[in-house]
Parts: structure tokens; C-alpha cells; sequence
């Protein structure tokens, strides 16, 4: 009996365990269940406000673009911090009492700001502003708006302003390059963003950095060959001429001979890339390398270097002008006057269209095209700036004796006016051409095109071009030599050249004695009395060329004295 008793109240007690088990249990699941629907009915906003209260946000450092500076470290292009204002939609207020004063901030009605946060209430990110100042931004942030925010960036900023601009170019207001070197170099320039984990609170204002993950990589420099002395300079005096003119344009280019560095070059009209908010799109081309004309005049030096070239002539040689005209086939070629006899120096001196074209004639039909090439024209240059023009040099054959004709007077032909400026190289290195850039660089070998000598005579021979007899006697420049060639050409319009515009060219080296510059300008469609090479854009050479000769500290050609004087130091 006794051992049943025992197994009846072993049982009995797993039975009762087994209850306050399985009781336990059941108050358990019922506390969580409870818990769960207090937290879903009763605590959902407190959750949701938690959430938002302390979130970790991977936040964007941003990089600066590279500076842009002239060949002395001038800068041209710098980046400036700055702001912008954004919100989130779904977090904003309207009843907010600080809205309006955040509509005083953003220079925006209070209307147009409620308007543009109700319809796009289901978006997350709408731009407010763009690069704000850090001052505005500050002021925005204390007021401390729930959905409101503010993040850095950077915005570019060009001291030079209209100065250069044509060259520079502009970015974006997302950092972005549009034009010139801004955009020729847009990789270089650009800097790689980095990020971060931040924890923010509900209001967007960060509260913990976290942790950084990548840093940021600024935009590397980058040195151009101008030199802002000279570029302020060439660009005053062009600016000057084409308003005194009442010109459609003009454009200026100053070579380094030496390496093919540009150091000027300007562009009339030009704008403001600082404020573009009334900014002309005709106004944006960078003339002096997309802007084509027939070259005139200015190319009978490279006429007369083919003639020297054959062996056949030499800077005395006397070609027969008179009467001033000649027949080739259907065409009539006409000097100024009858100039006479003229040696190759005076067809230079004069200018004659007769005399280069027996030239020419007398030379293999492909002769001076094949030079022509050889100086750079008709062919694109190697600086790889957006939007440059290649011009036109015919591919002649034989037959096509009219247009050898005219190609040795500078028409039937086109060219920038950096490609002129880059075709006087030869003739201020004795034959060597050097490749134009538009970056600072060190002096390389160049190709030789002409034999030695020929260079130093088309020189020599253009030196007279401004003197007494010559066609721009005020290009002179006092103290020092100079050379150079005038060119007015008519201007083409829908019906073939228009008798009544023209565009006028000079092209000339200083100084004769050492050759350092080569400079171009050009001003198109000038009107008045004056429309001339010799007497619209001859003269702003002078000007140009003698401020720059000054500014680069070199020796004038002078007097027994003062050669004296530098042979004892």
C-alpha cells in the first residue's frame, strides 16, 4: 500500500509543477503580447521620435577644385566656401513660426516657399538655395527649422573676371566646367568627395562624428602659360580699339617665340563670369581660337619664304609689277598702285599682290600649301581646348591656278587668330616651329621648317613693312625693332565677300634684334574712315608690344652708348 501511495503523490506533484510551468508560460506570452499592443497603440510616436531623434547618416565632405593660376602663380580661378540650403518635405511644419523668417533669409516670398514644400510633400530633398554665404547659412541653421538643412560647398570664384575669361571659362553651380579650361581640364581640376558616419538628430544638425570612412582628395592645380600682366594689358588696349571703332570684335594673342607658350589672350565682347545672370551666349566664344577669317596680307611672308626656298630667289631679286594688274585665267589681280620694279623686300614693303602671285606662279603648284601646313595652318593645335577651330587650307591641285593665285595673297584660305600668331614662330626662330600651348612648360626642340637663314631674311624684310615706306608705319614701337605684316580682307556674307566690311589683321615679332614675342590682333568689321590693318590694328600693337617688351625686362635696341654700358657690366 505504502509503495502506491508514494507513486500517486509523485504524479500528483509533476502534475501540479507542470501547471505552474506552463501558468508562468502563459503570463509570460501574455506580458509580451501586452507589450506589444501598448507599443503599437499607445508608444508609436514616442518610437518613431526616438528614430528620428538618433540617426547615423553617412555625410559627403566635399572637395575643392583645383585652383587655376597664371604661369607667376597669379590665380585665375580659386574656390570659395559656401551653402546650401535644403529641406525634407515630410518633416516640415507649415504652421512653423520661424518660416517666415526663412523665407527673409532665402530672399524668396513666404508664399512661393509654402508652395513649393506642399507640392513636393512626398519627396524627401528639395533644393531651398544654392551657395549661400556661410553667414546666411549660420543664420538658417539657428533657427534650428525641423526638415531644414545646411550642407557646405563650394563655389568658384574668378579674380581676373571678364579679363580672362574667354580662356578660363566658368563652372557650373555644381562645381562642373562648361567652358575653356574649366572644362578642357574638368578632371584634373575635380576633387574626389569623401564621407563620414555622423549620428544627426530629428532637425538634421549632426550631434556625433562616428567615424570617418574615405577621405576627401582635393582637385589638383593647374598652371597656365598667360601672364595676368600682360593678359590686362592686351586685354585693355583691345577693348579700347573695338570701342573706338564701334568693331563687331576683336581678338589678341601673344606668343612666347621662344616656347609657344601663350601669354595673352583676349577677346572683345567678353562678360563677367562672376555674374552670368545676364549673360550674352554670343559672348561666350573664345574668338582667338574659334572664330575663322581670311588671313590677307599677312601671308605673303610665308609667300616670299617658298620663293627663297627654291633657290631661286634672293631678297634682292626684282620682280616686274607694272602696270599694277595681271590676267590669271579669269581673274584679275590688282595692286594698291603701280608699284614698279620691286625687289622681294618691297613686294613686302608695299604689300603687292601682283608681286607675290609671279612669285607663286613660278614656283611647283604645291610649294607654298606644303609650307603652309608645315607652320600649323589648316590643322588643329595640341591644346585640346573645347570647341577650336581647325580653319581651311586647300588641298590644291595642279589645275587650280586661280586659287594658287589668290592663296599667295592670303585668300581662299582661313585661320584663327592663334594659328596666324603660331605661323610668325618660324620667322622669329630662323626656321623652328614650336607647337603653341596654353599651359606653363619648359623649352623643348622644335621642328625645323624653313633652312636656316630663310627665317632671319622674311624677318629682316618684314622690318621694313614699319618703316617709311611701309604699309604700318605706326606699329612702331620706340626703342626697339620691330617687324610684322598688315591684312584687310572683305568679309564674307551670304552672297560672297561684302565690299563694305572688312577685317583687319596685324601680325608682327618684337624685337628684331633677339625675337621673344609674336602677337596677333585682330578687329573685325571696324567702322569709320579708318579701316586699314595699318591703322585699326597696327597701332595696338605698338601699344601692346611696348608695354610687354617692358615687362618682361628686355634690353631695347639702341644706341652705341647704351650697348656700351651692358657690354662693361
Amino acid at each position: 500500500m505504502s509503495s502506491e501511495t508514494e507513486q500517486t503523490q509523485t504524479l500528483a506533484a509533476r502534475s501540479w509543477r507542470m501547471w505552474v510551468v506552463f501558468l508562468l508560460l502563459s503570463l509570460a506570452v501574455a506580458g509580451v503580447l501586452a507589450k506589444l499592443v501598448s507599443l503599437y497603440w499607445t508608444d508609436q510616436a514616442f518610437l518613431q521620435n526616438q528614430g528620428d531623434a538618433r540617426s547615423i547618416r553617412t555625410m559627403l565632405i566635399p572637395a575643392h577644385r583645383g585652383v587655376i593660376t597664371d604661369r607667376n602663380g597669379e590665380p585665375l580661378a580659386v574656390s570659395a566656401p559656401v551653402a546650401s540650403i535644403w529641406a525634407d518635405p515630410k518633416l516640415i511644419d507649415l504652421q512653423h513660426p520661424y518660416l517666415n523668417r526663412l523665407s527673409q533669409l532665402l530672399e524668396m516670398p513666404q508664399d512661393s516657399l509654402l508652395e513649393r514644400f506642399s507640392s513636393n510633400a512626398e519627396r524627401r530633398f528639395i533644393y531651398l538655395r544654392r551657395q549661400v554665404t556661410p553667414e546666411v547659412a549660420e543664420s538658417v541653421r539657428v533657427l534650428g527649422i525641423p526638415g531644414i538643412n545646411v550642407d557646405r560647398e563650394y563655389r568658384r570664384f574668378y579674380p581676373a573676371g571678364e579679363v580672362a575669361a574667354h580662356l578660363v571659362g566658368f563652372t557650373n553651380v555644381d562645381g562642373d566646367g562648361q567652358e575653356g579650361m574649366e572644362l578642357a581640364f574638368d578632371d584634373w581640376l575635380t576633387g574626389e568627395p569623401g564621407s563620414k558616419l555622423v549620428m544627426r538628430d530629428r532637425v538634421g544638425r549632426t550631434i556625433r562624428h562616428i567615424r570617418s570612412i574615405q577621405d576627401a582628395h582635393q582637385g589638383d592645380e593647374l598652371q597656365l602659360s598667360i601672364d595676368l600682366r600682360l593678359q590686362y594689358m592686351a586685354y585693355r588696349e583691345l577693348k579700347a580699339v573695338v570701342e573706338a571703332h564701334q568693331a563687331d570684335a576683336g581678338s589678341i594673342v601673344i606668343l612666347d617665340t621662344h616656347t609657344g607658350e601663350v601669354l595673352a589672350m583676349a577677346n572683345q565682347p567678353s562678360y563677367n563670369p562672376n555674374d552670368r545672370s545676364r549673360l550674352d551666349p554670343a559672348a561666350l566664344r573664345n574668338r582667338a581660337m574659334t572664330d575663322l577669317f581670311e588671313p590677307g596680307s599677312t601671308v605673303k611672308p610665308m609667300t616670299i619664304a617658298a620663293a627663297l626656298m627654291t633657290g631661286r630667289y634672293t631678297p634682292e631679286t626684282v620682280v616686274h609689277t607694272t602696270p599694277g594688274t595681271m590676267r590669271v585665267r579669269s581673274a584679275t589681280i590688282r595692286d594698291f598702285r603701280d608699284y614698279g620694279d620691286l625687289d622681294l623686300t618691297g613686294i613686302i614693303t608695299k604689300s603687292s599682290n601682283v608681286g607675290v602671285v609671279k612669285l607663286v606662279m613660278d614656283m611647283e603648284y604645291d610649294r607654298l600649301p606644303r609650307l603652309m601646313h608645315n607652320f600649323g595652318i589648316g590643322q588643329m593645335s595640341t591644346t585640346g581646348f573645347p570647341g577650336e577651330r581647325t580653319g581651311y587650307l586647300p588641298d590644291l591641285v595642279e589645275r587650280q591656278v586661280v586659287e594658287r593665285a589668290t592663296l599667295s595673297y592670303g585668300y581662299g584660305l582661313s585661320v584663327t587668330p592663334l594659328q596666324l600668331a603660331q605661323s610668325y614662330i618660324p620667322f622669329a626662330s630662323d626656321g623652328i616651329f614650336h607647337p603653341v600651348s596654353l599651359l606653363k612648360k619648359e623649352p623643348e626642340i622644335g621642328t625645323r621648317v624653313m633652312p636656316p637663314g630663310v627665317g632671319n631674311q622674311v624677318l629682316q624684310m618684314m622690318e621694313t613693312v614699319i618703316g617709311p615706306q611701309g604699309t604700318a608705319r605706326r606699329a612702331a614701337v620706340e626703342g626697339y625693332r620691330v617687324a610684322g605684316k598688315t591684312g584687310t580682307v572683305h568679309r564674307i556674307g551670304g552672297s560672297g565677300y561684302n565690299r563694305e566690311e572688312y577685317t583687319t589683321v596685324f601680325a608682327g615679332i618684337a624685337p628684331v634684334s633677339d625675337p621673344r614675342l609674336a602677337i596677333v590682333v585682330m578687329v573685325d568689321n571696324p567702322k569709320g574712315r579708318e579701316i586699314y590693318g595699318g591703322e585699326v590694328a597696327a597701332p595696338v600693337f605698338a601699344r601692346v608690344a611696348a608695354g610687354a617688351l617692358r615687362l618682361l625686362n628686355l634690353d631695347p635696341d639702341s644706341w652705341p652708348e647704351q650697348k656700351t654700358q651692358v657690354a662693361g657690366r
